[in-house]
């Protein structure tokens, strides 16, 4: 499988992530400058975390205008998987590939640490490796994580099981003293209305190895390698 690694001026996290699926799950890897427009073949993007353009004006505000989001969004549209982290979860809210915003935390404090997440849903290309009502540790760094959508879009992201992870308690319990920067509904990933397109805040790429202290965020990009094995095989849609 073959996945791509935008880059933006003030990504900081592509490399991170071109290490875990280039050389700790050998899949075909390359970078993806903004300023391109072709996507180079690939069958996943990744948006990395960082801060692109500085986050300037508002994060992910000026990368959505970048050349190659264009055709991200035709990838898209196509069926093509997405993967948002943090900041790429930032650009695909401002690029209307996701709905809602992603507001200040609620204390406006930088946060970066560990965080549970209870994994609502395994019929995604994204979490199908996981166990339904999971919790997993993958850690989070951000200071605009706060989900906030209209609560009419939130019922229909929640009723079709669109809230992928939740921040919870080390038991899975759901309360505000878990919620780390006060998102709607306590989320912390969000799919799209078709189902191709990820966004979530915590880091998946920073807990796929013993040595970070967890490999729970490793099973996001295995999951996106076996359902596209299995769609190879005929297995899914």
């Amino acid at each position: 499988m073959k996945f791509g690694i935008v880059v933006f001026p003030g990504s900081n996290c592509d490399h991170d992530c071109f290490y875990v699926l280039d050389r700790v799950l050998a899949q075909e890897t390359v970078y993806l400058w903004h300023r391109n427009q072709d996507l180079e073949g690939c069958e996943c993007v990744v948006l990395p975390g960082g801060f692109s353009y500085g986050d300037y004006l508002r994060t992910g505000a000026i990368a959505r205008f970048s050349p190659i989001m264009e055709s991200i969004a035709s990838f898209a549209r196509a069926g093509g998987l997405v993967l948002g982290i943090c900041n790429g979860f930032q650009v695909l809210v401002e690029t209307g590939l996701l709905p809602g915003a992603l507001l200040p935390n609620r204390q406006g404090l930088f946060i970066c640490r560990p965080a549970h997440l209870r994994v609502e849903n395994i019929n995604t290309p994204f979490t199908n490796l996981f166990v339904p009502g999971e919790v997993v540790s993958i850690p989070i760094a951000h200071q605009q994580g706060n989900y906030f959508v209209s609560r009419e879009t939130l019922a229909g992201l929640e009723r079709n099981g669109h809230v992928l992870f939740r921040y919870c308690g080390p038991d899975g319990q759901i309360a505000d003293r878990w919620n780390p920067n006060g998102s709607m509904s306590a989320a912390a990933g969000i799919l799209s209305r078709e189902g191709n397109i990820l966004g979530m805040m915590p880091h998946p790429e920073r807990s796929s190895e013993d040595i970070l202290g967890s490999r729970d965020g490793r099973r996001v990009f295995l999951s996106i390698i076996n359902w596209f094995e299995n769609k190879r095989n005929g297995e899914n849609r």
